[in-house]
């Protein structure tokens, strides 16, 4: 491989794919080499989607690869700029929406699907206003669904096109280790993979490992003296009902992101990553540590009878505490080492009346669990009582919008957590105060989902193009 590029992309999740697209519409001429942990999206395979076991694949072929983790499991493009990110706290409402509609057209241009949920004003209106009713909030946000298989198929278009047809190239199974400055500008990035280990010399260099490498930028971040915030760390567990109950959200909304304020508590707790239809699914980060997750399809025939979604309980932590990701890794190995390495499940049912949900009362469950390699357990005894009473009070609340979500038979899988690094400290381009190292995407703590993601990356793009 070469060892000298005009721009290394860490990071094959959208915000990396976006920055090398735009590089390469606006400035062809400039080489671009693109390193991602995981493998090219011909090669991602997750063998739990075929037969319902997880076998601890290394890297695991959802969280890492082209197209990182989101865009490779489900696909959900937030067309609002208040949703998925801080873009609002660089750039106005309309800055933000052109570059949102920007990003968009890119997808469509890919093959994205053309249906938009959530522009029913009318029906949206009733439900909000009916939310109100119960100190709920619904945050209003247009979604274009791909769907996992149509994702796949988008993502693979991009790849192609930036392999065959522009100076862009991947290198998959390949691990950033130390990024290079000298004299605060950059010069480079140790990288190594099974040929070994590399110094790349490049002028610009832009982070964005996604969630998976949310760990490594912190440190590389503390190492090289780059100022960083605490994130908020999102705790919680994902809930699956049947369909019935949540169709009336998800029809016109797709993806109902509700808001409420624990009573005892008053913590923030929101849904998100709603998957009507969907099937629970199972990540892994470092340490084979698991946490769970979900996805949906596109094609009807392929969607189940059950809808799943993240409820998350949002702390943010203040001095002394400086180790988010830390402390959300230790409550889901916590969960990982009470099922013996696995993600747990329990009926709400069991939770309310303080007893583990074993086998035979999971098999009395009306709602037919779609992740069959989840372990039935307590989640008591992982997550903390602040976590758990506002994940309670927070369920029976949305209960008085969708009823029936408040049930005996709910599912509750653990643990959920979003792995967002330290927030670092960059200039409205996403610049650090090292030159020519930006840091972007969910990976450094400035996104939460992929169209937020894909924006930052066509700033970065325009930047170093603009400076080049």
């Amino acid at each position: 491989m070469k060892t000298n590029y005009d721009i290394v992309i860490v990071g094959a999740g959208p915000a990396g794919i976006f920055t090398a697209l735009e590089i390469a519409k606006i400035k062809p001429e400039l080489s671009v080499l693109i390193i991602d942990r995981g493998r090219n999206i011909e090669k991602r395979v997750c063998p739990a989607r075929k037969t319902g076991k997880c076998i601890n694949c290394n890297p695991c072929g959802i969280t890492f690869g082209w197209s990182g983790a989101g865009a490779f499991s489900d696909g959900k493009l937030s067309l609002s700029p208040e949703v998925g990110g801080r873009i609002l706290d660089y750039y106005s409402q309309k800055e933000s929406q052109d570059l949102i509609n920007y990003c968009d057209d890119v997808y469509l241009n890919f093959g994205a699907n053309k249906i938009v949920y959530g522009l029913n004003n009318e029906k949206i209106d009733e439900i909000k206003y009916e939310a109100s009713k119960h100190n709920i909030r619904l945050v209003e946000c247009p979604v274009r669904h791909l769907g996992t298989e149509l994702a796949y198929e988008v993502l693979k278009k991009m790849y192609l096109y930036l392999i065959e047809e522009t100076n862009t190239e991947f290198q998959e199974l390949t691990e950033a280790v130390n990024i290079i400055a000298e004299d605060n500008e950059i010069k480079g990035i140790d990288i190594k993979n099974k040929s070994g280990e590399f110094r790349i010399q490049t002028k610009n260099l832009v982070v964005a490992p996604g969630r998976g490498g949310a760990e490594w930028i912190t440190k590389e971040a503390k190492r090289l003296s780059i100022k960083t915030t605490n994130n908020e760390v999102d705790i919680g567990v994902r809930v699956e009902v049947p369909n019935s109950i949540m169709d009336h959200l998800t029809k016109d909304l797709y993806e109902a992101k509700l808001v409420y304020y624990s009573d005892t508590f008053d913590n923030k707790v929101r849904t998100f990553c709603m998957n009507p239809g969907g099937v629970v699914s199972e990540e892994h980060y470092d340490q084979g540590m698991a946490v769970v997750n979900g996805h949906s399809y596109g094609e009807k025939e392929l969607r189940t009878n059950n809808t799943n979604f993240a409820m998350l309980v949002s702390t943010t932590f203040t001095e002394p505490f400086n180790q988010p990701i830390d402390y959300g890794q230790y409550i889901a190995k916590l969960g990982n080492m009470l099922t013996g390495g696995g993600i747990m499940v329990q009926r709400l049912g069991d939770l309310l009346m303080g007893r583990r949900t074993n086998e035979s009362r999971l098999k009395k469950s009306t709602t037919i669990p779609t992740m069959k390699s989840a372990v039935p357990g307590d989640l008591s005894f992982v997550l903390p009582q602040r976590y758990l009473t506002s994940i309670v009070e927070a369920l029976k609340a949305f209960d008085k919008i969708a009823p029936g979500l408040y049930s005996k038979n709910t599912l509750l899988y653990g643990i959920e957590v979003k792995f967002y690094s330290s927030k670092i400290e960059t200039n409205e381009k996403f610049e650090t105060e090292i030159k020519n190292l930006y840091t972007i995407g969910d990976g450094a703590g400035i996104t939460r989902g992929l169209m937020q993601a894909s924006v930052t990356g066509v700033i970065v793009a325009r930047n170093i193009v603009k400076s080049s």
